[in-house]
């Protein structure tokens, strides 16, 4: 009998492999981004979370090799996008790359905009950089890009300086630009923190939509898991600059291995919290996680998070604990995981 032959799974579109990143402080260099690996595939959704200063926007930079150099300096690993490892290209190769092929959101638009440029010209410069196209076009290009995102009357609008518009339309600008060139891969890093609550839900609809007509894969730096339970169909958690766990976004949410990701969980507050289950003595009140997270100056021996954990053993501080599968798809650094329900 022939066996039937199974299709090979799809390559990753991204995969970050080993990532490590060091700061340079007056005490010295210290590890801000230790061991990174995860793999975002084409059209699919990532989420990195984490508390601030885990890690999460200083990965994003890395991964581009936008972080400033000094003070970060990249020491290891490999960043494999559509086949080709990022920390090996010249300068000249990356810049061809970015923008192109592989673009960025960041959280701030006023300090990402060039005040002094209209929005159209700025959409429009990496339209002529990477697409060859005439002024004309590039124009061209910018009123059609901001139409899709959603601002009125882009033909007016293309001409305004970053100063005339809201925060919710000039978010809009950084998407346009960043999806000019139609790339495979957006890093969105908080696209939505500025931002109220009602711009923050247009702003991700707007991010899902153009992703699935674009067949777009998407890495969204986040510390809201809210977002990520709506928008990702994987997650990675990070803590004190080290991966603590990773895993589909369902799994996560039913069953966390790791005690950080099950601290966050905890955390989230939800209709039955505002409105109370029952009685008021039945209520049930939000899980803080204890302590803060460490600084990277001063990390613990063995596992960073032992601090702060209900589950920790004698041996969380002495060993720092590998990222090992530990069931279904999911992956945790911890000795002494969370047992699922």
């Amino acid at each position: 009998m022939t066996a039937v032959a199974q299709p090979a799974a799809e390559a990753p579109l991204l995969d970050v492999r080993g990532l490590t990143a060091e700061l340079s402080l007056e005490e010295g260099p210290v590890r801000a981004v230790d061991g990174v690996s995860f793999s975002v595939p084409p059209g699919g959704t990532l989420g990195v979370v984490g508390e601030s200063g885990c890690g999460k926007s200083l990965t994003a930079l890395s991964v581009l090799r936008l972080a400033p150099q000094p003070p970060v300096r990249v020491v290891g690993g490999e960043v494999l996008f559509q086949g080709r490892d990022l920390l090996r290209l010249s300068e000249a190769e990356l810049r061809r790359v970015r923008g192109r092929h592989a673009a960025m959101v960041f959280q701030e638009p006023m300090t990402s905009l060039n005040p002094v440029f209209t929005v159209g010209e700025q959409i429009g410069e990496g339209v002529r950089l990477h697409l060859g196209a005439s002024r004309s076009q590039a124009r061209e290009r910018a009123v059609e890009m901001l139409r899709q995102v959603g601002i009125p009357a882009p033909g007016e609008r293309v001409d305004a300086y970053p100063h005339q518009l809201s925060g919710g339309m000039r978010q809009r600008v950084m998407i346009a630009m960043a999806l000019a060139c139609d790339p495979a891969l957006l890093i969105a890093d908080e696209p939505t923190t500025a931002l109220d609550v009602t711009i923050q839900a247009q702003i991700l609809d707007l991010l899902k939509r153009l992703q699935a007509e674009r067949r777009m894969a998407v890495m969204l730096i986040t510390h809201d898991l809210g977002v990520v339970a709506e928008s990702c169909d994987a997650v990675v958690v990070m803590y004190a600059g080290r991966v603590v766990e990773r895993a589909p976004v369902r799994e996560l949410f039913s069953r966390p291995a790791h005690p950080y990701t099950a601290g966050l969980l905890r955390s989230i507050p939800s209709l039955q919290l505002a409105v109370g289950e029952g009685s008021a003595g039945s209520r049930r009140r939000l899980q803080a996680i204890p302590g803060m997270v460490p600084s990277l100056r001063k990390l613990p021996s063995g596992c960073a998070f032992r601090d702060r954990c209900d589950r920790a053993l004698e041996v969380c501080a002495r060993v720092v604990p590998p990222l090992e599968p530990k069931r279904g798809g999911q992956s945790a650094a911890c000795h002494n995981p969370v047992p699922a329900p």
